[in-house]
């Protein structure tokens, strides 16, 4: 009788097999620790044909319920990681293609905060799209909000008990009764389309009035005239944006899936 031959497995891969099982045993205990949504889809929307609009939510969040549709994967992770510029995640041109998108709905318990549904988005993408990321710094240009040689002109805000901030931000009008300054900061980027980041080292809430006319107002509208951003903070806030370029911090996108894995 032939008797069974076993090959010896050798001290160092005994060694590399043993790391990779610990590895993928971590990543299983890491990712069943992480917050989730009870329920969640992602979803790749169908094409559209050439120059048909299509309707954007960069993302609603409402009683423990999360929708984003029609956005792209950098948009996604603008939302999940609260991240204010578009500048501020490096990875493949790809994410942030209009031809690529997603459709996300995520259902939580109605008392979950917008930071647990953020963090729950940050699960689902790493289990749907087999998202990979790292934190790093990068020298990037931005627009510093600091405040001008006389000081701000802000009035510290009084908080009245249970009852919410009423902020309102359109094009062109920022109107805030508890506004913390990088809050400030995060919505003149996205009217400016440009990267500001709070330098001002004021850390308190404060009500604001800002108003001032936008650059790119529509032609032939009755908009009665008025300052520029930049005059207007200026004039109105005591605060004035700086150009400067430094190291900050971003997002890298190491992997990421085109198509979403089963719902």
């Amino acid at each position: 009788m032939k008797a069974d031959f076993v090959r010896p497995v050798s001290n160092a891969r005994m060694k590399t097999l043993l790391v990779t099982l610990l590895t993928l045993l971590v990543a299983n205990i890491t990712t069943a620790q992480e917050p989730a949504f009870e329920v969640a889809t992602v979803k790749v929307p169908a094409p559209v044909p050439l120059g048909t609009s299509i309707s954007i939510n960069l993302g609603t969040f409402r009683n423990g319920s999360l929708t984003l549709t029609n956005v792209t994967l950098a948009e996604c992770l603008q939302f999940a990681y609260g991240i204010v510029a578009r500048e501020q995640i490096i990875g493949p041109d790809w994410i942030t293609s209009r031809e690529i998108r997603f459709d996300i709905v995520g259902k939580a318990a109605p008392d979950t905060d917008q930071e647990g549904a953020r963090r729950m988005l940050q699960t689902l993408l790493l289990d749907r799209l087999r998202l990979v990321v790292h934190r790093e710094q990068r020298p990037l240009s931005f627009l510093a909000l600091v405040p001008v040689k006389g000081g701000p002109k802000l009035v510290v805000a009084t908080p009245t008990s249970g009852a919410a901030p009423a902020n309102t931000q359109v094009r062109g009008r920022i109107v805030g009764t508890q506004m913390p300054m990088p809050v400030l900061a995060a919505l003149l980027s996205r009217f400016e389309r440009q990267l500001v980041v709070d330098r001002t080292g004021l850390t308190g809430l404060y009500q604001l009035k800002l108003e001032w006319m936008p650059e790119d107002r529509a032609v032939g509208r009755d908009v009665p005239e008025g300052p520029s951003l930049f005059a207007a903070l200026e004039e109105q806030l005591g605060l004035r944006l700086d150009s400067r370029r430094e190291a900050l911090e971003v997002l890298v996108v190491d992997r990421a899936e085109k198509a979403p894995t089963d719902n």
